[in-house]
């Protein structure tokens, strides 16, 4: 017979004997490392650790309240979008000698995955722009695992930053800190949906602020943290122990472990601000170009230290050249602010106020000097590139391309490229440099436009263009 229970056991004297343990055991008497789990579970027996140390449990109890304040206004994103598959075959130059300009394109679906962050009672969500960019439908999953379709309200690129909307009202808000107010060693905590793990929550210290030169953004001063950050955590909020938003987690060291990056909630508050309020961001421009001050340049205009922006040239018409400035100056403080670098300056002009006089120190001659500028704006400067005589940035041309005369005097760089047009669809990208049109050399902006203002509806463009050492052909329908 099986004793399934202690309620099968036979009450005699021979099997008593020889099953006493057990029945010490039905009847709660026995010390067995089974019965004692049981009983831990229970709550009955005491626990291995008693004196546990009050600033580790109030540390604990910290991250379990951030945990149960911040979590619901963190959500789930997931978006399908349409990418063009360029075959390798039509990359070639005489593909439409042989097989003509009707082919159709072919387009494969992708699925992704992030992370946003509730702003507002009636539902609009700050997130990565690479995690929506491209979407052809978003949807975001609250953490009452509600599930709402959601628009793009406004990208951009630069600062990789977006904003979306649901249908959606009184729901649980982030509340944002002030990010410029961080020290090394601080506290970071991030919650996102890492693979798709909904909500989840990882600790770690900030490890540096002010990070550029990442080579991740055109605009860089991130948060560096420690705190776990994988594919999905995009966009997700990085916060203090307060359960402030610090910054958004965008990017990670895919070659190293404990090394992520946030974009600081101080940077991005105006620039999702333009984002709801106009759907785009504008910048302030000065209009120089600019390179890194060596020891040996700081030397040969005797400066003290290798801090700054060395002026290497000045456009027409500019408010840098309104302003007197020169080329040979070095931007030493802009509005009150020590430049550290180049890339440092291009933040503290593209957050400057656009219209609104500014105060900007030169090392010219040995002395420094102040002088007064007004920013204009850096779309008014793409027009004035361009010559587009009044078409909004971003729009480009009916492959979605604005173009501009090269540097080097052969070929028209692309400038900018529009969003969901047939050349960003294609993957071409800004800096590109286009050689040829349907086999046509293009030694300019105005070959460019000539080519293709020739273009006949419903064909197919072949387009080479150079892309740092190599080359690239890229076949393209005009929409």
């Amino acid at each position: 017979m099986k004793l399934k229970t202690c309620s099968h056991v036979v009450l005699s004297a021979v099997i008593g004997a020889l099953f006493l343990g057990g029945l010490a055991a039905c009847s709660g008497k026995s010390d067995s490392p089974l019965f004692l789990e049981s009983k831990r579970k229970a709550g009955e027996a005491e626990a291995p650790v008693k004196d546990v140390p009050a600033d580790i449990l109030s540390t604990q109890k910290a991250f379990s309240t951030v945990a149960k304040k911040v979590t619901p206004s963190v959500v789930n994103i997931s978006t399908i979008s349409k990418k063009k598959v360029q075959p390798f075959f039509q990359m070639s130059p005489f593909f439409d000698d042989f097989f003509g300009d009707g082919a159709q394109p072919q387009y494969r679906r992708d699925k992704s995955l992030g992370s946003g962050f509730i702003i507002s009672k009636d539902g609009y969500i700050v997130t990565n722009d690479h995690v929506v960019r491209d979407a052809e439908s978003v949807q975001v999953k609250l953490s009452n695992d509600k599930v709402y379709d959601a628009k793009v309200v406004g990208g951009d690129q630069k600062t990789d930053i977006a904003v979306i909307k649901i249908n959606a009202t009184d729901l649980p808000t982030a509340v944002l800190g002030d990010s410029d107010k961080l020290e090394v060693g601080q506290w970071a905590i991030a919650i996102g949906n890492p693979f798709g793990l909904d909500r989840t929550m990882t600790v770690g210290v900030i490890s540096a602020t002010g990070r550029s030169n990442v080579g991740i953004e055109t605009y860089e001063n991130f948060i560096q943290t420690d705190a776990s950050i994988n594919p999905g955590n995009s966009g997700g909020p990085l916060l203090n122990i307060y359960g402030e938003v610090i910054g958004i987690n965008t990017a990670i060291v895919a070659a190293g472990q404990g090394i992520g990056f946030a974009i600081p909630a101080n940077m991005a508050k105006p620039i999702f601000s333009q984002l709801i309020q106009k759907g785009n961001v504008s910048r302030g421009w000065m209009g120089v170009t600019i390179q890194p001050v060596t020891e040996e340049l700081a030397k040969s205009f005797g400066l003290k230290q290798t801090r700054g922006a060395l002026i290497n040239d000045i456009m027409k018409g500019s408010p840098a050249e309104k302003a007197g400035i020169r080329q040979g100056d070095v931007i030493v403080a802009f509005g009150g602010t020590d430049v550290k670098d180049p890339s440092h300056l291009q933040r503290l002009v593209a957050e400057s106020g656009i219209g609104k006089p500014v105060k900007v120190t030169v090392f010219r001659d040995g002395k420094a000097l102040e002088v007064t500028m007004t920013l204009t704006s850096s779309d008014m400067a793409a027009k004035q590139r361009r010559g587009t005589g009044g078409e909004s940035q971003g729009r480009g041309d009916l492959l979605g391309l604005a173009v501009d005369d090269s540097e080097e005097g052969d070929g028209a760089v692309v400038v900018d490229v529009a969003r969901g047009g047939a050349a960003a669809e294609a993957g071409m990208r800004r800096g590109d440099v286009i050689i040829s049109v349907n086999r046509t050399r293009v030694t300019g902006s105005a070959d460019y436009q000539r080519a293709i203002r020739q273009v006949r509806p419903g064909s197919t463009l072949t387009i080479l263009v150079r892309r740092g050492d190599a080359n690239i052909y890229f076949a393209l329908r005009p929409r």
